[in-house]
């Protein structure tokens, strides 16, 4: 198991430059609350030689597939063939409420994007029958055609999903998965759903990129070390409705509903602080590495023990040198993980 690290639009630059110096496989950008993914990972590719790069993710409904493709030929270029495209649905009021779109039949519209984003890969022009996406649309002849970018058709397409259908879908039409608040046992029970994906299209999981998105905070005790994460799990937990937060309903099949209810009527208040306050903290220890380099390191050998390629880790501490300390404690912890 490597290391990987998602970063933040505040000292994205100075953490990528120290983990490719640590030896992490990859570096990953986000994109939401906090920034776009693209500015972020150009700026990285410029500063960096050998560190791989990923979205992690670019949101489907936030933009259209050739645009998705042409963005990752770019970012590939740019950084000698070191990117990677991770993709995923977002969540469905984000999905309307940000962008515009529908998110109804989530898995095929999903489907037919990679699709989509592969073809234009080829750098062959882009013609697509599909439901969702047909390219080109009736009324205009004129192909998509990725002739000013350098293609890789063998780029890798990296899918989230949290879903047992998504987990299979990842697995059949992706190169690997990104994850999001996913305890080792949770990680061990959805590849289970990935392999059969693969075995629909004849492939193990040989190769097959797992990259969980795992928060991390430094401490002596529990409470110091959750505490810069608290935010961030209230404003998942928090985001648009019950019924339809993939999220909430995570925090429900792992047993916190009724606190997950808590968070959530607190944030829709606008009492974020006490949303906050909230978040048990037996959910974020089940679903971060919190404390010490060794406790630290005892969690990652559970994580690498699951099938994680790549742990990615996610940096919440609010200051650039915190985030820098994080990084090189994570690197010692993995040290004494010995995986």
């Amino acid at each position: 198991m490597q290391l990987g690290v998602f970063l933040n639009r505040q000292g994205a630059v100075e953490v990528a430059v120290e983990a490719e110096r640590l030896g992490y496989a990859m570096a990953l950008v986000p994109e939401g609350f906090r920034s776009d993914a693209v500015s972020v990972l150009g700026a990285v590719a410029a500063r960096t030689e050998r560190i791989g790069l990923a979205s992690g993710v670019m949101q489907i409904p936030g933009r259209p597939p050739v645009m998705a493709a042409l963005t990752a030929a770019t970012l590939d270029q740019l950084s000698g063939g070191r990117f990677r495209l991770g993709l995923g649905v977002s969540n469905p009021d984000v999905s309307l409420g940000w962008y515009g779109v529908p998110f109804e039949r989530p898995l095929e519209r999903t489907r037919e994007y990679v699709d989509v984003v592969r073809l234009a890969l080829t750098g062959e022009p882009v013609r697509y029958p599909g439901k969702h996406f047909r390219l080109p649309p009736e009324g205009t002849d004129e192909a998509a055609h990725l002739i000013a970018a350098a293609v890789r058709k063998d780029l890798p397409v990296l899918l989230a999903g949290v879903g047992k259908r998504s987990l299979e879908l990842a697995g059949e039409i992706a190169d690997g998965w990104i994850g999001v608040f996913a305890p080792p046992w949770r990680i061990a029970e959805s590849l289970e759903h990935v392999k059969t994906g693969r075995e629909r299209v004849g492939l193990g999981l040989d190769g097959f990129e797992v990259m969980p998105s795992i928060s991390i905070g430094l401490g002596d005790d529990l409470e110091t070390a959750a505490e810069p994460l608290r935010h961030y799990y209230a404003n998942f937990l928090g985001l648009g409705s019950k019924e339809k937060s993939i999220y909430y309903a995570l925090a429900v099949r792992m047993g916190f509903e009724e606190q997950a209810a808590e968070v959530h009527r607190l944030r829709s208040e606008g009492d974020r602080a006490g949303a906050a306050r909230a978040v048990p903290l037996e959910f974020i220890d089940q679903t971060a590495l919190l404390g010490t380099p060794e406790r630290i390191a005892r969690r990652m050998a559970e994580y690498a023990a699951a099938g994680v390629t790549v742990l990615g880790l996610t940096l919440l501490a609010p200051t650039v040198d915190e985030q820098l300390a994080t990084v090189r404690a994570a690197a010692r912890a993995l040290e004494l993980a010995g995986v």
